[in-house]
């Protein structure tokens, strides 16, 4: 009796467990079931008879749902059981506690690990500061980086390690809460607030689960969150030192800092995108600033249709003639391949099939020692403007301190492909899954054709070349006010043209620093220049920017740009490349770069002279400015500034190629000499319609350079100006004479009283429309007053050095006059 109870209350539990799940599935049938069974009651007392095979479909029903349930606990059980086998394969290890690695952080953080992290990191912070400004700052400056004096615990609750397929993996957690960080940062704010503020960084907390996984036999270790981490971020705002104001000054800002980090980690370092940390055997102690990767999209394999996201003619998974026809559609596929890395693409040409075949190369850039180049495959539709998104998978590669190069993708199952070439030309393939899709792979080669160093040298085909050995291990790179950069533009190849018409009207800028440059116009589309341009060094890593444009008759249009770095030029040793151009589908630029010494430089030794010159600036004319005004023209002045001294052309009114033929005088002090064209409003202020830096400091003594340069901030205009480095030769000069100087400055105060007193009387008439040309007359004597006291202290700081050489003369002359001035 106790066995049939038992087993009666094991088949009743079973009962009620399959009537709960009938209940609770997604589309219940019990709720729809009791309805129907009193309709049939209805029907079997007052209509008609329907015993015989109601109970038949009941029974049917209950067999179906019954069927199903057995079924689902049956393939939850297998799952059960799959995974202890999985887990027997990939054994988990027991946590270990690592308090001995707390403490080993401990004792070494100060001294090696904060100040070896806070360098690289600062400079990662000071690309995204660059990059993603927040709308209330208009510029902000990374002033002092520092991680502080407490290190990150790590594994407060231990590590653990384990296995997928042949790849050891380590968990532990990361918690990191400072507050004795020193990270400041200077801040112009934008408009409607104004002037500049500091922001201090006074605590951070970043608290999550990291994974760390060996690769290429222990070489590097990859390391990211398992998830986005969590961050706090308290800052303060002030004016620095001691002074600090609540964060409300700057509402947002606070948020806008802890979303870039947050987006920064969550882009870079969170599963399955990952950080790479090596382990060289030789560190040759070089910082790598750049390098030139040639990239080849090899092919594709397993392409379809129905499993590549972003395709417009995804399915379902389908057998027999639907089947058949999927395939016969992936067949027609037509793809073809995009490659990033920053902001340099290029495309490979479009092939069809589920295996397409490219053997496209590509010539890239990098700036800087690590990156990350993408692949996004596309689908062309013939006839369609607009091509369909497919996929994509990336590589990062980073430089080695061996001298060495790591390569990193993500592979199959979220696993690890790593690759590793040990000298620069030796080529790397990679095979790669296109991410988050359930088909398709993708056959890369990278080629790193050389690294280029801080110090000057390069790495390719296995040597290390510097044209300057350093015995100090030293970098060879200069002061900025040492040497000059000479930059040769030659020819550019396969450069798009957008002109209809298939003309071809190129020409380049370059600009470094303020100073811009402009070559010839060339009707080709590989043309060659031949042009050389001369730039004052600046260094702090500035690089020489380089926009290639087509001549157009409604507006030029740019058709690509780059940027070089110059970090590491050495003297006598031209480098020639070929330069690829961003934001463009083709083309590539030839630039020879040198760097020359003062001391060697044509000309230079009119610097010899410093203080005892002057500056003449001719101002001639502009042409093709932009129209300022509703009418389509403007009212062009120029403002000359001048290290701290201001001046002013006249105002010449409607008109889009102004003539003024002024002159201005300045001290040779070695200021740069900066022209302001605005656009002259007698109520309204003034608005710009372009900037430009005349180049003088290197000019031989008493040579007029006469010189057509480009406007810089606006998309057209050239000003046209006369500069001159005079020699102090006083008897030779018959304008500096004290006495016409002098003459002329009060003739200008009685035309400014004069002008005063008409002002008075029209204000008096109320006569507004007659105020604008007496008002910008005025504004021109007051210049032209300014001009001629500046050129009484020209002429007094020249008598003053005429005296002196005088005076040296004649102690150089007599003998006993020299003894005794040494003697006392």
């Amino acid at each position: 009796m106790g066995r049939r109870k038992k087993r009666s209350l094991v088949n009743f539990d079973g009962v009620v467990d399959f009537f709960n799940n009938v209940m609770v599935e997604k589309k219940p049938y019990l709720p729809f079931l009791i309805p129907l069974i009193l309709i049939f009651w209805a029907l079997e007392k007052w209509v008609f008879s329907l015993s015989n095979w109601v109970p038949l479909v009941l029974a049917v029903w209950a067999t179906v749902q019954y069927g199903n349930y057995q079924h689902r606990i049956a393939v939850e059980d297998l799952n059960r059981k799959w995974q202890r086998v999985t887990l027997n394969t990939s054994p988990i290890t027991p946590l270990e506690h690592c308090e001995w690695l707390n403490k080993l952080l401990m004792e070494i953080w100060s001294n090696y690990m904060n100040p070896k992290l806070s360098l690289r990191f600062q400079s990662i912070v000071e690309k995204r500061l660059k990059r993603h400004k927040s709308r209330l700052i208009e510029k902000v400056e990374l002033l002092e980086f520092s991680l502080g004096s407490s290190p990150p615990w790590l594994g407060l609750q231990g590590t653990r390690w384990s296995t997928f397929g042949d790849q050891r993996v380590m968990r532990l957690g990361f918690d990191w809460d400072t507050t004795d960080l020193s990270i400041m940062l200077l801040a112009k704010v934008a408009k409607p607030f104004f002037g500049t503020a500091k922001i201090v960084i006074n605590s951070l907390h970043i608290k999550g689960d990291i994974l760390l996984v060996p690769i290429l036999d222990g070489k590097a270790v990859l390391y990211s969150f398992i998830s986005s981490p969590e961050v706090r971020i308290t800052i303060a705002f002030g004016s620095g030192g001691s002074q600090s104001l609540p964060a409300t000054e700057l509402p947002g800002v606070s948020s806008w800092l802890v979303k870039l980090l947050t987006d920064t980690l969550a882009k870079t370092m969170v599963e399955p995108r990952r950080h790479c940390f090596s382990l060289p055997a030789v560190d040759l102690r070089k910082k790598a600033v750049g390098g030139i990767v040639y990239v080849t999209v090899l092919s594709a394999t397993k392409l379809s249709r129905s499993s590549l996201r972003g395709s417009p003619s995804r399915k379902q998974p389908s057998s027999g003639v639907d089947g058949l026809q999927e395939h016969i559609d992936d067949n027609d596929l037509q793809t073809f391949v995009e490659v990033e890395l920053g902001e340099l693409t290029r495309k490979t040409n479009v092939r069809p099939g589920s295996s397409p075949q490219w053997d496209s190369t590509f010539n890239m850039v990098l700036h800087d020692n690590t990156g990350t180049i993408r692949f996004h495959l596309y689908e062309h539709t013939p006839g369609s403007v607009t091509c369909d998104y497919l996929a994509s998978c990336e590589i990062k590669m980073r430089y080695v301190t061996d001298d060495s190069t790591m390569f990193w993708a993500i592979g199959p199952d979220l696993g690890v492909i790593a690759r590793h070439s040990e000298f620069c030309s030796q080529d790397v393939e990679m095979v790669l899954p296109f991410e988050g899709v359930n088909a398709g792979e993708l056959a890369v080669k990278l080629v790193v054709k050389e690294w280029q160093f801080s110090d000057g040298s390069l790495s390719f085909n296995n040597l290390r070349v510097s044209s300057q050995s350093s015995l100090s291990g030293s970098s060879n790179f200069l002061s900025s006010t040492g040497r000059r950069i000479s930059v040769t533009v030659v020819e550019g190849k396969d450069l798009i043209t957008k002109d209809k018409s298939g003309k071809c009207n190129l020409y380049v800028k370059l600009q470094y620093g303020k100073v811009l440059q402009k070559t010839k116009t060339a009707q080709s589309s590989n043309p060659a220049w031949n042009q050389k341009f001369e730039f004052d060094e600046i260094g702090d890593g500035e690089y020489l920017k380089i926009k290639c444009y087509t001549e157009e008759v409604f507006g030029d249009d740019s058709i690509g740009s780059a940027r070089i770095s110059l970090e590491g030029l050495v003297e006598g040793s031209p480098r020639d490349v070929w330069i690829p151009l961003e934001k463009a589908n083709s083309g590539e630029l030839r630039i020879q770069i040198e760097a020359v010494r003062v001391d060697d430089y044509e000309g230079s030794r009119g610097s010899a002279y410093p203080g005892n010159g002057w500056i003449e600036l001719v101002l001639i004319e502009a042409r093709d400015l932009v129209a300022a005004d509703l009418r389509g023209t403007s009212d062009p002045y120029v403002r000359v500034q001048y290290g701290n001294l201001k001046r002013r052309t006249k105002v010449m009114y409607k008109t889009l190629n102004p003539k003024w033929h002024q002159t201005f005088e300045f001290p040779d002090d070695g200021s740069p000499i900066e022209l302001h064209v605005k656009d002259h409003n007698a109520l309204l202020p003034t608005s710009s319609i372009g900037d430009c830096v005349v180049e003088y400091q290197r000019l031989p003594p008493n040579e007029l350079a006469d010189k057509w340069i480009p406007l810089q901030g606006v998309k057209r205009g050239e000003i046209h100006v006369q500069v001159t480095r005079k020699v102090p030769e006083l008897e030779k000069r018959p304008s500096m004479v004290p006495e016409s100087s002098l003459t002329k400055a009060h003739q200008i105060s009685s035309q400014m009283k004069q002008m005063m007193i008409k002002l008075q009387s029209l204000i008096e008439d109320s006569n507004l429309e007659g105020i604008s040309a007496p008002l910008s007359e005025l504004e021109t004597l007051q210049d032209m007053q300014e001009e001629y006291m500046v050129q009484l202290e020209t002429e007094q700081m020249l008598l003053l050095n005429k005296i002196k050489e005088l005076g040296q003369e004649i102690l150089n002359s007599s003998p006993s006059l020299s003894r005794r001035s040494s003697q006392s």
